[in-house]
């Protein structure tokens, strides 16, 4: 494992995100450093750095994460100080407690780590009398809601953007494997060249499953963001865009496979190759007008006719009998492709 793809993202957040975090940890500070002056306020800080998230549903999450864990954590160390005095050796003893009770009640990680954080932090900054708890339980929650309130109403983040331009990229890469296809068919064709054409096709599946991350990470963005009803119908035609041409993924590289099994260099004498391959094309046509609405055209010369291409079933004549496999493969995976791209009502 490479130590700086350990430690180092392969982009960086957005510098809003960072600019929020800040302003809701300076808050929290100032804030509950005036309502509980006796002690610096270490963990409105932290809540409220934990708590701003990408999406306010995520930063609901952590809150209640952070919650429960600051409270379940101050309740095991004050009830080891009550009982046990204040050795040194009880803050080793409270992690272990708490994280044995987190264990037996199944708390997630982060749930569970933040119990022995704070545990910890409880017996080594301060005292364990029930009033010191309790001021830290309220400390916690100022920084939960301080985190909540900044991340929703400083510019939520929406991301619904990432997901056009990922639904987009997978419409144009569909289209150009369909037209490499339908150039590929008449012509006779190396090995080199039959490699290449199934490396290229193969890349759709993890475009589709980045699109179908985008669209996910953007539904997750809306939910209980203020914002939510501006972008919510533009996220449903990008999820709808998604399922219509997911399909499609499918069938081009079961095409494109077929083409690489059942070559032969006659191929193209074929009296149906020509007519598939311009059906090819036509799909392709069908498919980038249909991802239009991502602003999928991946370069500005080419241009989309608004008229489908896909305007009638194509019937050819019967193929040689070495080549009926291959062209009854073609035709059936045209005529599933065709059924994703034309409403026959």
């Amino acid at each position: 494992m490479r130590i700086s793809a350990a430690i180092r993202a392969s982009q960086r957040s957005p510098l809003l995100q960072v600019v929020k975090s800040a302003a809701a940890t300076i808050a929290a500070w100032m804030i509950a450093g005036w309502i509980f002056p006796a002690q610096l306020p270490v963990f409105a800080a932290i809540a409220a750095l934990l708590v701003v998230q990408p999406s306010v549903n995520q930063s609901l999450s952590k809150a209640l994460e952070r919650s429960i864990g600051v409270i379940a954590g101050v309740v095991i160390a004050v009830a080891l100080g009550l009982l046990l005095g204040s050795p040194s050796w009880i803050v080793l003893l409270a992690i272990v407690v708490a994280m044995l009770v987190a264990w037996v009640f199944r708390a997630s990680p982060g749930t569970a780590n933040q119990v022995a954080i704070s545990a910890m932090l409880v017996l080594a900054l301060g005292s364990s009398s029930p009033e010191y708890a309790v001021a830290r339980i309220g400390e916690t929650l100022i920084g939960v809601v301080i985190g909540i309130v900044v991340n929703a109403l400083i510019v939520p983040p929406v991301l619904v953007a990432p997901a056009r331009r990922d639904v987009g990229l997978l419409g144009s890469e569909i289209a150009a494997s369909l037209d490499r296809l339908a150039d590929a068919l008449p012509e006779a064709q190396t090995p080199a060249k039959l490699q290449e054409l199934m490396l290229e096709v193969r890349l759709l599946r993890p475009m589709k499953d980045a699109a179908e991350a985008s669209i996910s990470a953007g539904e997750e963005s809306l939910t209980l963001n203020p914002r939510r009803s501006t972008h919510r119908a533009d996220l449903r035609e990008m999820r709808a865009l998604l399922d219509q041409i997911s399909p499609i993924v499918t069938q081009t590289i079961g095409m494109t496979r077929a083409y690489f099994d059942h070559y032969d260099d006659t191929i193209g004498e074929e009296p149906a190759v020509v007519a598939i391959a311009e059906q090819l094309r036509r799909a392709g046509h069908d498919v980038r007008l249909a991802v239009q609405v991502a602003e999928a055209s991946p370069e500005p010369e080419i241009m989309t006719s608004a008229i489908p291409a896909l305007t009638a079933p194509l019937v050819i004549r019967p193929p040689s009998s070495s080549h009926w496999i291959l062209i009854g493969s073609l035709m059936e995976d045209l005529r599933r492709i065709r059924g994703e791209l034309v409403d026959e009502d």
